[in-house]
């Protein structure tokens, strides 16, 4: 019995071996090496074969905990659009005397030469560190001598003093990861809630250690006799170990029409609910949205900034001169701010320099320039307060935290309707965000520091009007003039896209879009942001129209037609979102050969999405030589559910078929 036991127990040291060897640093093989591709997702330009982490507490005397959390990684590049993940880089805390630190070590490059492995370690020329801002700075090494094929590995460590800045962890990247463990050493005194996002549900394994903190100090003795000694007290207390495990993980592949793939990424995100210290009562950090919002707006750094207004009194009182109406006076200190003021690339809901010094050196942060336009708004006598807002880049607000939100816009209320506003943008309008705040809800603060969801998602359809005059000649080649208008959102985002780029380099991207296209006599009116901006061109296509023996087919919305269904996926995991309801409108009257008749056109047709997602229509005739066409496409909603991905996608497929079913004229 006992040589049985002494087998098993053999048996499972021994794959135990095998297990830790397996995500180790340091063991690269041969096969490893060779391998050309990721079997399971041939198309992976870079796998990562393990990634481990481990989040523990270290103890200095008269300091108190440290969290210290330690990352191995290693790393398969297949193709050279993988050499990115040969360039790291890990961001840390820098903005008071309390900073956090980060080291790299074991950084090494494998490849095979002459069927040999070759190890490269990582020279101190290519680590570095670099401040992001104020806040923030990010420690970089760039991996050498990397090639298709090698494989790179690398540990790093931060060390945090700050309890509540327990590091998140993902599971899910853009590249299949094999292996991703993360553990958590929490001794009994702090306490954090865990939240999980993405559809992958790791393994947890639970367990307990006991520990021993053993505190040093000096004290006087007692009776004669000079010098101190030495008192050592040792407290036990009890490590809480939670293990986490995920394996072959897929990719988290961008899809079309996504807000931001990271909100999806299988991840956990660790929040401060509180400590207990020996002999003291519990302290609570759990916090509701409200605590949230009253804590930001108590910070000297936002609600006293409201307050201030001695450095554009006399400014505003000449602007505001003889406006009596409300939306003059909105109207009037939106644009004074937005073109006084140049946004610094940097959003926060905490002013850097301060309202006054952003004025006066006409440049600031996102609440710098916001809360200044809520206290001009303010001082205009209007019900003005400040939303915060989390951007796309930062994910959607889940669960109240001191660092869910990551900017601030303005808000004003007139005859109990909600405008929003946000400055930093040159092209905005109100009611007309920047594409990065529309991010589901934000938060407003009034006064009082009471605070309620809002609701930012646009509720209007912004349209996009198409007309256009073509002819089409014997040889199938269309000629012809448009006319185009973009307005509320699409004029904010042409606007956006465009600013500063040539009307030449425009008319380039136009004809790159579309094989065939000439494009010539340009015109472009976009300067009047409360008006469409307005596209005016002529052009020639030869690709639009096919010619097959004595018949001539071309689709009724020529170069406009869209080509192919941007949802191929079969299922989906995640929201479409549109950013903002939008009515695309193409009304086109196209003259056709001499020598031709109209043998067939498309049929009208009316089509509907269930829960009034969208519409399409199409209205088409011909008279003599002339056929007129009116197409509209309505998306009724800023965002369509994962559920009801397959009605839209049908949907979509439909439209565009019938967007491309052909007139067809034959010789007459």
């Amino acid at each position: 019995m006992n040589k049985v036991i002494l087998i098993i127990t053999l048996i499972i040291l021994s794959n135990y071996t095998v297990w830790s060897q397996k995500h180790e640093l340091g063991n690269v093989t041969n096969d490893e090496l060779k391998e050309k591709i990721n079997a399971k997702d041939t198309s992976a330009v870079a796998t990562i074969l393990f990634e481990k982490g481990k989040t523990y507490f270290d103890y200095k005397q008269n300091e108190g905990f440290f969290v210290m959390t330690e990352v191995e990684m290693k790393i398969k590049i297949y193709k050279k659009g993988g050499y990115e993940w040969a360039n790291t880089e890990v961001p840390f805390y820098v903005g008071s005397s309390n900073r956090e630190s980060v080291s790299f070590s074991k950084a090494v490059t494998y490849n095979l030469v002459n069927n040999q492995i070759e190890k490269t370690k990582l020279k101190s020329e290519n680590e570095f560190s670099e401040q992001k801002n104020k806040y923030l700075g990010l420690r970089k090494i760039v991996m050498p001598n990397v090639k298709e094929g090698s494989i790179i590995e690398y540990k790093y460590t931060i060390r945090s003093p700050f309890i509540s800045n327990f590091p998140d962890w993902k599971f899910q990247r853009s590249i299949p990861v094999n292996y991703s463990e993360y553990m958590t050493d929490i001794p009994e005194y702090y306490f954090y809630n865990v939240h999980r996002k993405g559809v992958l549900t790791p393994t947890e394994v639970k367990d307990k250690f006991s520990k021993t903190l053993q505190l040093d100090d000096m004290v006087a003795p007692h009776g004669r006799g000079g010098g101190y000694v030495h008192d050592i007290e040792n407290i036990n207390y009890v490590d809480n170990r939670t293990t986490y495990v995920l394996e072959n993980i897929p990719a988290l592949k961008e899809e079309s029409y996504i807000n931001n793939i990271e909100n999806y990424a299988s991840s956990l995100e660790f929040e401060h609910s509180g400590t207990q210290m020996p002999q003291k009562a519990f302290e609570s950090f759990s916090t509701t949205w409200g605590d949230v919002a009253k804590k930001i707006y108590e910070s000297d750094s936002f609600g006293s900034q409201l307050d201030k207004n001695n450095y554009y009194e006399d400014d505003l009182k000449t602007l505001l001169q003889g406006l009596t109406s409300n939306e003059e006076k909105i109207a009037t200190i939106f644009s004074y701010v937005q073109s006084r003021m140049t946004w610094n690339k940097y959003n926060s809901y905490y002013c850097d320099g301060g309202v006054k010094k952003a004025y006066q050196d006409k440049t600031g942060n996102s609440a710098e320039i916001n809360l200044m336009l809520v206290s001009m708004l303010r001082f205009a006598g209007l019900d003005a307060n400040p939303v915060l807002v989390s951007t796309r880049a930062n994910g959607v607000a889940l669960y109240p935290s001191i660092i869910a939100y990551n900017t601030v816009i303005a808000s004003v209320m007139i005859d109990g309707k909600l405008s929003v506003l946000d400055a930093t943008s040159k092209y905005a309008l109100p009611n007309i965000l920047p594409l990065r705040d529309l991010n589901w809800f934000g938060r407003i603060i009034r006064k009082d520091e009471t605070s309620d969801l809002i609701d930012l998602m646009p509720s209007f359809s912004s349209q996009d009007v198409v007309n256009m005059l073509a002819t089409i000649d014997v040889k199938g080649q269309v000629s012809g003039k448009v006319r185009e208008q973009y307005l509320d959102y699409n004029g904010l985002r042409f606007r956006e896209n465009y600013s500063g780029v040539s009307k030449e380099s425009i008319m380039e991207k136009m004809e790159k879009r579309n094989r065939g296209l000439e494009v010539s006599d340009y015109d472009l009116n976009d300067k009047d942001l409360g008006e469409p901006v307005v596209e005016k061109y002529a052009f020639k296509d030869s690709n639009e129209a096919d010619i097959v023996g004595s018949k001539l087919y071309f689709s009724p919305l020529l170069q406009f037609a869209t080509k192919e269904n941007p949802f191929k996926q079969e299922t989906r995991e995640f929201p479409v979102d549109f950013s903002f309801p939008s009515k695309d409108k193409y009304m086109l009257n196209i003259t056709i050969p001499d020598g031709y008749q109209v043998e067939s056109l498309p049929k009208p047709v009316a089509l509907a999405m269930d829960k009034g997602y969208g519409n399409f229509s199409l209205a088409i005739s011909n008279s003599d030589n002339q056929i007129q066409a009116t197409i509209i496409l309505n998306i009724n909603t800023s965002i369509v559910l994962a559920e009801d991905y397959d009605t839209l996608k049908e949907f979509f497929k439909k439209v565009i078929e019938k967007e491309n079913e052909k007139i067809v004229l034959k010789k007459i």
